[in-house]
């Protein structure tokens, strides 16, 4: 009931964002950004396909087995003349049917393994979709929150250059004091720049992946759920690209056996026909001793070996080949798959360490300048003497705080890197279907 009503929630947002521009950028949860992208998405469409296509080669290896009818007409057109070989018909119907084949049955596992790979594979491409949405949603939504600390050191970085061009000019600090702020102020111009660069490329992203026009999300941070801190010991869930791969395996391997055993082992059909003869047109009646009659049925099972099929033989060879490459292919992905695990682990400890010390620089920064701020307010408290440190000044509280906004912005950006491997960590166990569901139930 859930999934139903974010879906629903999902169509009335896109009608209203379509209907209503004036009203962008929208605030948009992230389980409706997942949501809709797995509705978007060309991967998705693709792969959905794919599985409607295992369906129909299912159903077609099962129903060889069904009687298919046809019916035709050989009423002539011309009056004949002599003998034609043939009888002439005003109807004839036509039923044909498999009725036994060890071969066959291999077909049909084959097609059923190929379905089941089919939508384990659809699963497994939601769920990459929904890590990519998921992704970028993060990311916009620290760009952000970047951007707005950055618009805050630009502001300060400008007060600073201020501050400098009245100490030049009034001769307190030298000439390099006040090119060191303006420098200063162009590296933080620079970085602006850069976070909205990267913000604009994260909401073409976003708008590429659920179809919305482009910068209409706005990321609601209270719906992104924690990412639990996951471990490569933890219980492990099998992929579904990797099951699939597995089955896709299975069903090249089940194709293979029956092409190689369609050349030793007898296959039984069954055929009927019923003709109805007209002497229309025509004198057959004058070449057999008995006149043709009006209804004719027959019916019978016919029974083949194909013992010197050479081609059916060499098809069976390819079949052979390319069960083992579909084989070795799932082997390959799941090593990968543990590379990938172990690569992360790795990188998890690295980063989870690289977010403390960040966090750690950030308390520092802010408690530097509170303690500048103090200062500032009332004084050093070190005296008047020649050994006493000099007054902070207003071009100390600015360099404080834009040091503060710095150390807060990499702050934020460890935690990004952090959230970004414990997803990938997550995709790679198998648990990203669990974080899914909590995702749409929040």
């Amino acid at each position: 009931m859930k999934t139903k009503h974010n879906s629903r929630r999902a169509l009335l947002l896109i009608v209203a964002l379509a209907a209503a521009p004036a009203l962008l950028p929208a605030q948009v949860s992230l389980g409706t950004v997942v949501d809709l992208a797995q509705r978007n998405s060309s991967t998705v469409k693709l792969a959905e396909a794919n599985v409607q296509k295992a369906q129909a080669t299912l159903a077609q290896t099962r129903d060889v087995f069904i009687p298919s009818l046809t019916f035709g007409s050989g009423l002539p057109a011309t009056p004949s003349i002599g003998f034609t070989g043939g009888v002439p018909s005003i109807l004839d119907a036509n039923v044909q049917s498999l009725v036994f084949s060890i071969p066959q049955k291999h077909y049909v596992e084959a097609a059923r393994s190929g379905l089941k790979g089919a939508s384990l594979s659809l699963k497994d491409t939601r769920e990459q979709v929904a890590l990519d949405a998921s992704t970028a949603y993060i990311e916009l939504d620290i760009v952000n929150t970047e951007l707005e600390a950055a618009r805050q050191q630009e502001a300060l970085a400008g007060r600073l250059v201020e501050i400098e061009q009245e100490r030049t000019e009034s001769g307190v600090d030298p000439l390099s004091d006040l090119l060191q702020a303006r420098l200063t102020a162009a590296q933080l111009k620079l970085k602006h720049l850069q976070l909205e660069t990267r913000a604009a490329t994260l909401s073409k992203q976003l708008a590429t992946l659920t179809g919305l026009p482009t910068g209409s999300i706005l990321p609601d941070h209270a719906s992104i759920p924690e990412i639990p801190a996951v471990k490569a010991d933890e219980e492990r869930s099998k992929l579904t690209g990797i099951e699939s791969a597995q089955m896709i395996a299975h069903s090249k391997q089940q194709t293979a056996k029956g092409d190689t055993l369609y050349g030793f082992l007898p296959q039984i059909s069954f055929a009927g026909q019923y003709l109805r003869s007209t002497t229309l047109l025509n004198n057959a009646d004058t070449y057999y001793r008995l006149p043709i009659p009006v209804n004719n049925f027959s019916s019978g099972f016919s029974i083949q070996l194909p013992l010197f099929d050479w081609g059916q033989r060499d098809k069976a060879k390819q079949s052979a080949a390319e069960a083992l490459r579909a084989t070795v292919e799932a082997e390959q992905a799941q090593q990968q798959n543990d590379v990938q695990i172990a690569t992360l682990t790795g990188s998890l400890r690295e980063l989870v360490t690289l977010a403390d010390i960040a966090s750690l620089k950030q308390q520092i920064a802010h408690e530097q300048l509170q303690s500048v701020l103090d200062q500032l307010e009332l004084g050093n408290g070190s005296g008047s003497g020649s050994t006493a440190q000099p007054q902070l000044t207003p071009k100390a509280e600015q360099q404080a705080r834009i040091d503060e906004r710095q150390k807060y912005e990499d702050a934020l950006d460890a935690g990004l890197e952090l959230s970004k491997a414990r997803l990938s960590l997550l995709r790679a166990l198998g648990h990203m279907d669990d974080w899914l569901h909590e995702l749409h139930a929040k």
